[in-house]
């Protein structure tokens, strides 16, 4: 159909990636996009990318920051594999990105920045504006910051600042070209700008401009539309995973009637969290930024002896310094939820990109015996619900647990529907009490039933106690150096942990037919990309089956059934196969890992591919193995 002229296609989802310097607002173009479209009512996935250098030089590869999100009518999973769109504020964004684009995708690059300068910067030795690199796309070069600047010029900003508000120039010419709501955005810079009127009206002229090019240009004769998805009734808003977390945390402490107290120190990707929970004092979260990581955790260990809901925060590296206090919090039994959100390592690494690569710091990272329990979320939402399964777990069975987010669900989102309270699970403290008279406080005697020892903050008159790092004896909790009891005590922790696993849910197989004879198998934030490369393969009439873990130790029960059911098991993570090395070992079954560490998630064209490979070269079944069908 044509709208004054213009034609409007309709299509069913698209994929756009916003890059550019790291001082170009790609971010906040992303970002602002995301919520017209959240809004707008379709369903949405986001990766935005962030440079690791602070101050990389302007215009060069290092400093280019992108935001891409994938936007559709129907349920996805991931924000693509590869953009449909890229909108290059400069030669440095379109050279970084250039080569993830679909062939006969759009590029819109800002033609004022295309200069000999800027192109060396790049590593171009001629504009592939005039040569003949860009012609499998369909390239429209537009003078940006030019027309930004012109657009403003009444506002009395100096060049330099005028030009600061092309971003929103894009904002506005992409907003016109997917029919993205714009009251939203005008309210949202009326509102951060109030203070700087020039700036303002400058934005808001800007955003403005970009729409009306968009809408009198003959350069895009088409506009595009994507209605919206279909969702069950409720309440949604757009949520990141370092967010969804947060709330996560609060709604923990709600729950258990506890206060919350948070003892971090601020490292990629995880500060945000630190951030987000010191906004929340009405509802009893206390924030405590530490001088160090370990200052972070001793904090937060001690305010779960004080009776709190102890919750520290962190990346890899946080991990590794405050591995001596996770120790402690096993030894002297206390709830502690500790988050990793991990980055790629080892050292610092990669501290804007993504990795699963503390899977085994997290199961063996201490000294001694000492077991935790590990969960894992599956998607920036599902984060939410697994900071309440970590402090359900941790208050329970009085253990630190450790919740393994990852820089690509804390920084990436999607809708969320809200929940009703009324239908979160309750989390019961059941503090010790003071013993009758005559009889004896016993701070280690064990709850039959989950192998927990008694919680009791200090102040209370009869529940007096010893403390602290040295082995305890059994029951009485004193000092103890017997042999027998070493041992005795090191089996109850471990005991206490696999007790978990009767609190948490059977795994469940997505295996429509029943007779797929691969199953591909992830955890954590692969989930999205493990389930859109199973939906791709699926169209192409492969038979596959697929499942996914959130609790990584212990394991559920039926997992090693779940394994022995499938001719083959592929296992994609981003590490060197560390959840396929825990398997093999706990089930002696020869699964299949597909890894890959570059920072970046899986694509799922990626991972039906690998998912076609393993079904054509599977070979015949044992006869004399049967299949197990109780996992169904």
């Amino acid at each position: 159909m044509a709208i004054d002229g213009k034609k409007v296609e309709q299509l069913d989802r698209v994929v756009i990636r916003f890059a550019g310097d790291s001082g170009d607002g790609m971010q906040l173009t992303g970002d602002r996009f995301t919520q017209e479209t959240a809004a707008f009512g379709n369903d949405l996935s986001t990766l935005p990318n962030f440079p690791a250098e602070i101050r990389a030089p302007q215009g060069t590869l290092p400093g280019v920051s992108s935001f891409q999100v994938h936007f559709a009518d129907h349920d996805i999973l991931t924000p693509g594999d590869r953009p449909d769109v890229l909108v290059a504020m400069n030669p440095a964004a379109l050279a970084a990105n250039i080569e993830a684009l679909r062939p006969g995708g759009i590029v819109i690059v800002d033609s004022y920045d295309f200069t000999s300068r800027n192109l060396a910067k790049a590593g171009y030795t001629s504009s592939p504006l005039e040569d003949d690199s860009l012609a499998d796309y369909q390239v429209h070069p537009v003078d940006l910051t030019g027309m930004t600047v012109e657009a403003v010029a009444e506002f009395g900003l100096g060049r330099k600042d005028a030009a600061r508000a092309k971003n929103m120039f894009a904002l506005g010419l992409l907003s016109w070209m997917y029919g993205r709501p714009t009251e939203g955005t005008t309210a949202y810079l009326e509102k951060k700008f109030a203070s700087k009127p020039a700036i303002r009206d400058a934005n808001l002229a800007a955003f403005k401009a970009g729409w009306n090019f968009g809408e009198t240009t003959e350069a895009f004769a088409v506009s595009y539309e994507i209605k919206p998805a279909p969702m069950s009734q409720g309440q949604y808003r757009n949520i990141t995973g370092n967010t969804a977390l947060s709330y996560g945390i609060v709604a923990a402490g709600q729950q258990s009637g506890l206060p919350v107290f948070l003892g971090a120190y601020p490292i990629t990707p995880a500060s945000d969290i630190l951030h987000e929970l010191s906004k929340h004092k009405a509802f009893g979260v206390t924030t405590f930024q530490a001088e160090d990581e370990i200052a972070g955790i001793g904090a937060a260990l001690g305010a779960s002896f004080g009776g709190a809901l102890g919750v520290t925060t962190t990346s890899g590296p946080g991990i590794s310094l405050k591995s001596e206090t996770i120790g402690l919090a096993v030894m002297i039994e206390l709830p502690l939820v500790i988050v990793d959100v991990q980055r790629g390592g080892p050292s610092t690494g990669l501290p804007t990109k993504t990795e699963q690569s503390d899977l085994l710091q997290a199961m063996f990272g201490r000294n001694g015996e000492a077991p935790l329990p590990v969960i894992a979320p599956q998607s920036p939402a599902d984060c939410f619900d697994a900071a309440l399964e970590a402090a359900r777990i941790a208050v329970t069975y009085r253990t630190p647990v450790m919740l393994l987010s990852d820089g690509y669900l804390a920084n990436g989102s999607e809708p969320w529907q809200i929940p009703d309270v009324a239908t979160l699970p309750r989390i019961e403290p059941d503090f010790a009490t003071a013993p009758a008279e005559g009889e004896t406080f016993l701070p280690y005697a064990r709850d039959p039933e989950t192998l927990a020892r008694a919680w009791a903050p200090p102040g209370v008159a009869g529940l007096e106690h010893r403390i602290g790092g040295i082995e305890k004896a059994d029951g009485t909790g004193n000092i103890s150096y017997d042999p027998a009891n070493h041992d005795r005590m090191v089996r109850h922790r471990a005991a206490k942990v696999d007790r978990v696993a009767e609190s948490i849910p059977d795994l469940v197989v997505d295996d429509p037919s029943g007779d797929a004879r691969v199953l591909v198998l992830g955890w954590g934030s692969t989930y999205g990309p493990i389930g859109a490369g199973v939906r791709a393969a699926r169209a192409q009439g492969i038979d596959v089956a697929h499942t996914h873990l959130r609790h990584l130790n212990p394991f559920p029960r039926n997992l090693g059934e779940v394994l022995r059911a499938y001719d083959r098991v592929i296992v994609p993570e981003m590490n060197l196969g560390q959840l396929a090395l825990l398997l093999r070992a706990q089930y002696l079954v020869d699964v299949q890992s597909y890894d890959k560490v570059t920072g970046m998630p899986f694509g799922s064209e990626e991972l039906a591919e690998v998912v076609a490979q393993a079904v054509k070269t599977l070979d015949t079944p044992s006869l004399d193995r049967p299949r197990q069908e109780n996992h169904r």
